[in-house]
């Protein structure tokens, strides 16, 4: 995979730096992003330093930032072919009808609208040029309810019906697929889990919850020929816990 340059969103720590990771030890050079500059650099550099990885801060949803990074790759690595939508926020726990609306417009924003930037952006950078491939980080919470996360759920069900649609639109020649994950062990879904972590994973079948790794797997395939006759597809990654009616 020498030839391909991605660009994962979001990925200074968790489930991003773990697919950049794994895209890295592929071949990819690749793109991550980030809002913490500093916690970004480090990233890049643990992932092997300038010639294989670089990272650009800012924030998912301003445009003049998707589009600095755009360029930057395009300098940096040559024509992008990989996409990776990994940004998502869920700054509001609790019930629907008690929702701050300021905090659902914003996971829009976040969530909905800037992945659909980031693929407008990738695609003025090349992605559709020599054949690319989009993964878009769903979660389980988009595919069952999820009380407490709800609204967060609502986006995330957005976001397959968005691969869906690019599926289509995009066809043949870029491949639109997602993952949507169960609760995996990061910082972000830290007070899911924290301190009763053997009592949340005794609900999941395969009687543990995930890891970065799993979710990074799951990617490198879909973004590999081995996945070539596979698009508009959503793979859960849960442990088996949606067998159970569980949503998150």
């Amino acid at each position: 995979m020498a030839d391909q340059v991605a660009i994962v969103t979001g990925a200074s720590r968790g489930i991003g730096f773990a697919i950049a990771q794994r895209f890295v030890a592929e071949g990819y050079k690749v793109a991550i992003t980030g809002r913490d500059a500093a916690a970004l650099d480090q990233a890049a550099k643990d992932l092997g330093g300038a010639d294989v990885a670089i990272g650009v801060p800012g924030k998912g949803d301003d445009a003049d930032h998707r589009a600095a990074v755009i360029d930057t790759v395009l300098g940096q690595f040559g024509p992008i072919t990989t996409l990776v939508n990994n940004i998502g926020i869920n700054p509001a726990y609790g019930p629907l009808a008690s929702l701050d609306l300021s905090a659902a417009r914003k996971m829009i924003d976040v969530n909905v609208l800037g992945t659909l930037g980031w693929v407008q952006e990738a695609l003025r950078g090349g992605l559709a040029d020599g054949g690319g491939s989009i993964v878009n980080i769903s979660s389980v919470s988009g595919v069952r309810p999820a009380p407490g996360i709800a609204f967060y759920g609502v986006t995330k069900a957005a976001l397959i019906h968005l691969t869906e649609e690019f599926a289509v639109e995009l066809a043949p020649r870029v491949r639109v697929n997602a993952v949507a994950p169960a609760m995996i062990k990061t910082r972000f879904a830290s007070a899911l889990y924290e301190g009763r972590e053997e009592q949340v994973a005794a609900a999941y079948p395969l009687g543990r919850l995930g890891v970065p790794e799993d979710v990074a797997g799951a990617v490198a395939f879909l973004c590999s020929p081995d996945a070539a006759w596979i698009t508009g597809q959503t793979i859960v990654i849960d442990g088996g816990v949606t067998l159970k009616g569980i949503g998150q």
